[in-house]
């Protein structure tokens, strides 16, 4: 995707990282961005708005009561304007104002009016990022549905090191890309499997494999950025679930399956990225196996194969299914989608040195019309893509839901 003619709203808080924001303009202006830049006082203490103006061959708005731009109600007509804002960098006290909806200056008074998409990129001292006031700020913008760049990791101009370094002006144009992006998926419903599942051997004991569930989340959070409302069906996380998804903890193969089931009905998108135990203990103790008495004979038998199931249904959505291997990726993918019935067959290599709980992946997409490589990258990043790559495989002949199922609404449950 393009940012041509994109209409972007850049404030620029107070932080020494405020001169990355200028390779930022430099970046949207050479693509053919439209780029209006908004300073607070703070920020000009670090880069002057001349910078800017020239960079963005605009005038910067710096001032709230600005006589001659305030006439017109500028800031109204500035939020109206923008396609997306965009806060970077944004200071611990940017946060706060946002989080506790002040509005004693230009750019948090246009964020209370924006109906544009919005997303801040925070950039401080490692422990002002750590701060509980910080993180309970951060969590209050999540919920309200702006979008927090995560902070680098590394050496800050302090001497410190750690989380809150402004991410690149590269990685930040992508972050806009995103958030431009045509909400393609609106109103469809999906469900994503995520997670581990855990086969008990006892009470204290159980089968499990590596999985993280970083992938499933990153795909929800991907398909709620599109519009798309997603019911996440997952096991134990090691990452926190996106926000606006409703939420279906489960813990073992049986769960999944069932919960997954139950709602295929009502979705015309389901995701299966959870790694699901492929075998389960026969007979699991009932009470905890003595460690005295040595290991215990351990009779396997198989789970339930979701996603083989959903492929046998005479009507369902439409499938994709993951295949995680270590032998010859692509004919894996190939027979695992005929041998399932899915879609879209998701290949991703595990290994000594990648697989389950990397922040980085390449995934080959194998489907009736041949291979797409996605990646490498980070996760997050690679999602996005993998959910544009299915947004524009999904059957736009498939009919809107007019009654979706109640599990399937942009809610939180237990």
């Amino acid at each position: 995707m393009t940012l041509q003619h994109r209409r972007i709203l850049l404030g620029v808080t107070g932080s020494i990282a405020a001169y990355k924001a200028c390779e930022l303009v430099r970046l949207l202006v050479r693509e053919e961005a439209d780029v209006q830049v908004v300073m607070t006082p703070s920020a000009e203490r670090f880069v002057q708005a001349l910078t800017f103006e020239a960079l963005s061959r605009r005038p910067v708005r710096t001032e709230l009561f600005d006589r001659d731009a305030e006439m017109a109600m500028s800031h109204i007509e500035l939020a109206r304007w923008a396609d997306a804002v965009l806060i970077a960098p944004a200071s611990a006290h940017c946060l706060a104002r946002l989080a506790t909806g002040a509005a004693d200056d230009l750019l948090a008074t246009l964020c209370l009016a924006a109906r544009a998409p919005i997303a801040v990129a925070p950039a401080m001292n490692a422990a002002m990022w750590d701060h509980p006031a910080t993180q309970a700020h951060v969590r209050t913008l999540r919920k309200r549905g702006l979008k927090v760049i995560e902070p680098d990791i590394g050496d800050q101009a302090c001497g410190d090191t750690g989380p809150g370094r402004l991410p690149e002006p590269a990685q930040l144009r992508a972050e806009l890309e995103e958030l431009c992006a045509e909400r393609n998926m609106q109103g469809i419903a999906a469900v994503v499997t995520a997670g581990p599942t855990r086969e008990a051997i006892d009470p204290a004991r159980f089968i499990s494999n590596f999985s993280t569930g970083r992938m499933g989340c990153a795909i929800a959070e991907a398909l709620l950025r599109r519009g798309a409302r997603v019911t996440l069906v997952h096991g134990p996380l090691e990452v926190p679930p996106p926000a606006g998804a409703n939420l279906v903890p489960v813990a073992t193969a049986a769960d999944m399956h069932a919960a997954a089931m139950a709602r295929v009905g009502d979705c015309r998108l389901l995701v299966a990225a959870a790694a699901v135990a492929d075998w389960r203990p026969k007979a699991p103790a009932a009470r905890k196996i003595e460690k005295r008495a040595g290991p215990p004979p351990l009779e396997l038998e198989p789970t339930d194969d979701l996603l083989a199931d959903l492929g046998r249904l005479p009507e369902r959505p439409y499938l994709v299914g993951f295949a995680a291997e270590t032998g010859d990726l692509i004919e894996r993918a190939r027979a695992k989608l005929q041998a399932k019935g899915a879609d879209l067959m998701v290949a991703n290599r595990i290994g000594p040195d990648q697989g389950f709980g990397d922040c980085d992946t390449t995934l080959e997409l194998v489907d009736a019309h041949g291979v797409q490589r996605l990646g490498p990258g980070p996760k997050h990043l690679v999602a996005r893509q993998l959910a544009e790559a299915i947004a524009a495989r999904l059957p736009s002949a498939a009919p809107a839901l007019d009654s979706p199922h109640a599990d399937c609404q942009n809610t939180h449950s237990g």
